[in-house]
């Protein structure tokens, strides 16, 4: 079956950066719905469409098409006493920004006597990166998965 749109696509992928170093890769197969449900990257979306089970592509990204470009202003300087006594630098903690917006993930920076530094960043933004994957399978989506906007079952979304 080619990649089409509402098929679930699952792929193993490894993403470095331009060097060449290792940034993350699937240690399991990962599941998404394709067809502009933005579930991956939209240009890694785009090399995929009809492809099929065993194919690979392999994309030179610019960091507006992957993690995005890194923003000063998801900085922000908290208030130590605020957090728990156990944490570290490399954390991370689920929280609101400033202007109220819907709930982002932060990672702590570092950490000073009555100040944490915490940052709305991906830990990849600003970067290029160097995107490869190999389709694994694809199939039809269900009508609850196009429903629900993401693939369900082994490799993707988990709950309801």
């Amino acid at each position: 079956m080619d990649i089409i749109k509402d098929t679930v696509v699952t792929i193993t992928y490894v993403v470095r950066d331009m060097e060449g170093k290792l940034l993350e890769e699937s240690e399991e197969p990962v599941s998404y719905l394709h067809g502009g449900y933005d579930n991956i990257f939209p240009l890694v979306e785009q090399a995929l469409e009809g492809k099929a089970a065993g194919d690979a592509i392999d994309l030179k990204l610019q960091p507006a098409d992957a993690f995005g470009e890194y923003e000063d202003d998801l900085v922000r300087l908290e208030q130590r006493d605020a957090f728990p006594d156990d944490i570290e630098v490399g954390m991370q903690f689920v929280g609101s920004p400033v202007d109220g917006s819907e709930e982002m993930l932060y990672t702590i920076t570092d950490i000073a006597e009555d100040k944490i530094v915490v940052d709305g960043n991906h830990p990849y933004a600003g970067q290029a990166v160097h995107f490869q994957c190999v389709v694994a399978e694809v199939r039809a989506a269900t009508a609850d998965e196009v429903a629900h906007r993401h693939a369900h079952g082994a490799h993707g979304h988990h709950h309801h």
